[in-house]
């Protein structure tokens, strides 16, 4: 993805931030867009996916989750094009004058900045949580729509953390390039299951105000992270490898 910060830089000239701002921030910070990316840059997602495919890890949580999860990590050495976009500058700043503060990329050590999430089975989803932060800032969470053939939506409460704000349902069905945007701390959301031969895909990004993190928060974000997520191997192996090879 060479020319993604360029790419990115003239899809968002042509959007008015002003607008957009006062909907993330009256929606208790969540903002969803239909049509966000640049038509090349949702196929060169899509050729990423087909890249990293063999490498899913599935997990089964039961009462809360069943899926398949490819971290930052593995995504880093098949399909690199993913973190140009992630790091570009255009995305942060405009992803910044959304939130209304300055965020931030992910510290290289967490395989939760950029992961690719597969629903491909019957019965695959995520149940009602937060994006909980173990950062000392917050954490923002970034849903791209990669592929969807499928009958999965994103259900959402607003304002659940807002006391005297009644709180509001919601329910979209983002389709390849579209956008979801919002304080992982406040929104309360899931994926709806999946059913028998459908299949769906979306890549998440992650940004914090400050990238700092207790060492024993970062042993239990790596244990939640290689249990219900990318296991063990994906998670423990890139640590030890940046540790041999500082």
């Amino acid at each position: 993805m060479r020319d993604a910060d360029e790419s990115m830089d003239a899809r968002l000239r042509n959007m008015d931030i002003e607008p957009l701002r006062r909907e993330f921030t009256g929606q208790g910070a969540f903002l969803y867009l239909q049509d966000f990316l640049a038509p090349e840059i949702t196929a060169q997602l899509v050729a990423a996916v087909s890249a990293v495919t063999a490498s899913v890890n599935r997990n089964y949580l039961p009462g809360h989750k069943q899926g398949g999860s490819v971290s930052r990590h593995t995504i880093d050495e098949l399909a690199p094009c993913i973190a140009d976009l992630y790091r570009s500058p255009a995305l942060l700043a405009w992803l910044g004058q959304l939130a209304g503060e300055h965020l931030q990329v992910s510290p290289s050590d967490d395989p939760h900045a950029y992961a690719l999430y597969f629903y491909t089975r019957a019965g695959d989803h995520i149940g009602w949580h937060y994006d909980t932060s173990y950062y000392r800032g917050r954490r923002y969470t970034l849903l791209l729509g990669v592929i969807d053939a499928s009958s999965c939506r994103l259900e959402y409460e607003l304002h659940t953390r807002e006391p005297g704000v009644a709180k509001v349902a919601g329910s979209v069905q983002y389709p390849p390039g579209g956008l979801a945007f919002f304080d992982g701390d406040k929104l309360r959301h899931r994926i709806t299951p999946a059913r028998e031969g459908e299949r769906r895909v979306s890549l998440t990004f992650e940004y914090v105000t400050d990238p700092s993190m207790h060492a024993g928060w970062r042993l239990i974000s790596n244990m939640k992270d290689a249990v219900a997520y990318f296991g063990i191997r994906q998670v423990f192996r890139a640590i030890k490898g940046r540790t041999k090879n500082p």
